[in-house]
């Protein structure tokens, strides 16, 4: 995810919410240095980064609450809140990535979720994976590297928060549902372009 700049949108934060917002592109960055550093130490794979950017600012075209759109797969979702834009980047992301290139397995990084910072606080992110094969070599990463990850579930019971009227998905959980997991909905929203392909979400 590289939100060059989140503003909210139409659905607008508050100022003091914006003002670390030229940080949304994190998860971008991160994955930046990734591929870096995969070149730089010449490791014997194919990594391809996927930096799905783009700015969040209201104006007269501004995507507004209750749009429908298409994503790059054919899912259509409602848009219910403009400022849960990153996971409509990455969607598109991930869609491109599995019809495109074919991917043995696809990892995305994103400052994704408030849920996730009240969850884990700044100093750990939490991770999701389809696959336990994959989720064990994060894990042995984080123990590696020192930075910190913590596996959280794919509830499917909260899928159906994400069901919508009007479209395939919506791009934020039903409050009506009375779910919350808001970091989970979100990744389940993710999970559904990825194709079946073993796959991981870090939600930074």
């Amino acid at each position: 995810k590289g939100i060059t700049f989140d503003t909210g949108g139409i659905s607008i934060k508050p100022n003091a919410s914006m003002q670390t917002m030229k940080m949304d592109m994190g998860g971008a960055a991160a994955v930046l240095a990734t591929v870096r550093a995969a070149a730089d130490l010449k490791l014997p794979v194919t990594v391809t980064a996927i930096a799905c950017l783009a700015e969040n600012m209201p104006s007269g075209s501004a995507q507004r609450p209750s749009d429908v759109i298409h994503q790059y797969d054919g899912t259509t979702v409602e848009v219910l809140n403009t400022d849960a834009e990153g996971r409509l980047v990455l969607a598109d992301g991930l869609g491109y990535a599995v019809a495109e290139l074919k991917p043995d397995l696809l990892v995305d990084i994103a400052t994704l979720t408030g849920a996730m910072e009240v969850a884990m606080g700044k100093r750990v992110a939490g991770f999701f994976a389809s696959d336990d094969k994959l989720a064990k070599a994060l894990e042995q990463a984080s123990a590696a590297s020192g930075e910190r990850l913590w596996r959280f579930p794919l509830v499917e019971d909260y899928r159906r928060a994400l069901e919508s009227d009007t479209a395939d998905l919506r791009n934020i959980g039903d409050p009506k549902q009375k779910l919350q997991g808001g970091a989970i909905t979100a990744a389940l929203f993710l999970q559904s372009f990825t194709g079946g392909v073993p796959w991981a979400h870090l939600d930074i």
